[in-house]
């Protein structure tokens, strides 16, 4: 299966440019793909992509990922409403490394003939002079043609305007392909559906300027089945950067993804064979409840992004919070690890010196932290059998708790009822 037919058996291919698969089909190409380096890590909006170009690189072909250090200072105004705040040159080159660093976990970098390729715009932008600009490649577009954009169409439109700063940003990106065809022999540009203008600026100034030829394709636009953005939650973006967002929260943002939206992610998002995903989803849906799809997907997406034992941490979290799983998992994390696992239980602190002396259940569930509001309601759940600590239900009021009872020497995890958790530091 070539490139293009990989893209279209998956649901990714939105739009290509005439001659561009028979071009992929004839010879090995190097294409390329940007980034916008606005932030020191990608987040799963940018997983298209970089899917789009394991892809081509699996084709045989040569990726290269283009961080825009130039373009970063600019800001793509593509179907954004607002002008983005422009970054420092120090900002900006930190960026650019972290990019670096968490694309290099999903493709092979290298001096081989196919290995991928990074380029840093900024590197041939920095000493162009901006009357060189101006007059060598600023009159190869008229406004014109940057103007029937819908892109610009609709910022120009908005109760905002557009600036001349982003007005600029097509021809920009348009060099930009231009200097990868002709200094890295770049013969197609690929990106998200919203950057299809941009990229065929590039084509247009490949034509002009050299009478050559360049290709162009696009990927569709990943939306949740519901029409929400892919990629957003409640608390923000979902990051590949651990410290942004943990294993264990990338981990639920794809297991809690619907089914239909787990059925076309799988396709998107991992590099599972045809076969293998119509057996998946036909096991799915012999038994929906057991979320067979949600399960490989994440699986499969974890491990790539971070590691195994990042997986297996995640998964054993799952099933202590929400399953009969155990605490031995957390034997192996460190102190901050632990608190995200927690993060959003209620957490309160007690003396380790306190603890050491003994502390009886019911001081320890209302009068050393508030998990009950009063003694008698702390007995009343007790009594019933709707309080654990550590996983294991406590059988009387009579029962007390010592450092022995620690985790890791430093936690006690008590449960009201089946979900409710909350984490006791001893300190």
């Amino acid at each position: 299966m070539n490139f293009v037919e990989e893209l279209r058996w998956r649901g990714m291919l939105q739009d290509i440019m005439p001659g561009t698969e028979e071009l992929l089909n004839k010879e090995k190409v190097s294409g390329y793909i940007g980034f916008d380096p606005t932030g020191d890590s990608l987040h799963v909006g940018h997983l298209t992509q970089i899917m789009t170009l394991i892809h081509f690189q699996n084709a045989g072909h040569k990726p290269v990922a283009l961080v825009g250090g130039a373009t970063g200072m600019i800001g793509d105004p593509s179907f954004k409403s607002a002008e983005r705040n422009l970054l420092d040159e120090e900002t900006l080159n930190h960026n650019v490394a972290s990019l670096k660093h968490q694309l290099s976990k999903f493709l092979t970098f290298g001096e081989g003939e196919l290995d991928a390729k990074m380029v840093n715009n900024y590197d041939w932008f920095k000493d162009f002079k901006f009357l060189d600009f101006i007059r060598d490649i600023g009159k190869l577009i008229t406004v014109n043609y940057m103007m029937a954009k819908d892109s610009v169409k609709k910022r120009l439109e908005g109760e905002n305007g557009l600036s001349f700063t982003e007005f600029s940003y097509q021809l920009i990106q348009g060099y930009d392909f231009y200097y990868l065809w002709k200094h890295h022999n770049c013969k197609i540009q690929m990106g998200g559906s919203d950057q299809w203008g941009n990229i065929v600026t590039g084509t247009e100034f490949i034509r002009r300027q050299d009478q050559g030829s360049a290709f162009a394709l696009t990927t569709q636009l990943i939306k949740k089945s519901d029409g929400q953005k892919f990629g957003k939650t409640e608390s923000g973006a979902v990051w590949l950067d651990a410290k942004k967002t943990t294993p264990y929260k990338y981990y639920q943002f794809w297991l809690n993804a619907t089914d239909d939206d787990a059925k076309n992610w799988i396709r998107i998002f991992t590099l599972k064979p045809k076969e293998e995903i119509e057996a998946i989803i036909a096991e799915h849906d012999a038994a929906p409840h057991t979320r067979t799809v949600q399960k490989a997907l994440a699986k499969d997406i974890t491990i790539r992004t971070h590691s195994e034992k990042d997986y297996e941490t995640a998964l054993k979290t799952s099933e202590f919070l929400f399953g009969n799983g155990s605490l031995d998992f957390l034997g192996d994390l460190e102190h901050n690890a632990v608190l995200d696992v927690f993060d959003g239980v209620p957490q309160f602190k007690i003396s380790k010196s306190e603890l050491a002396e003994g502390i009886n259940i019911l001081d320890l569930l209302a009068t050393k932290t508030q998990i009950f509001p009063s003694k008698g309601e702390a007995r009343k759940m007790t009594e019933g059998g709707g309080v654990s600590v550590n996983k294991e239900k406590v059988s009387g009021t009579d029962a007390t708790f010592t450092t022995e009872n620690l985790i890791n020497n430093k936690y006690i995890i008590a449960q009201r009822g089946k979900k409710n958790y909350y984490l006791i530091i001893a300190e």
